[in-house]
């Protein structure tokens, strides 16, 4: 039964996983995203109070 013998698909699989390894990662890493998050300063905005007719 040769499915028994993992020499060849043990090989199988660290290659792939090597090439998995070395060709993904740069490609995500290189990703750009379309909004780049702002810093928001230390300032706080003051709330306005809401000046609405209460019934």
């Amino acid at each position: 039964m040769p499915q028994l013998n993992p020499a060849p698909w043990f090989a199988i699989l660290v290659f792939s996983w090597l090439i998995f390894l070395t060709v993904i990662p740069p490609k995500v890493l290189a990703h750009n995203f379309n909004n780049e998050p702002t810093t928001v300063g230390a300032e706080k905005a003051k709330p306005e109070p809401w000046n609405w007719p209460w019934y």
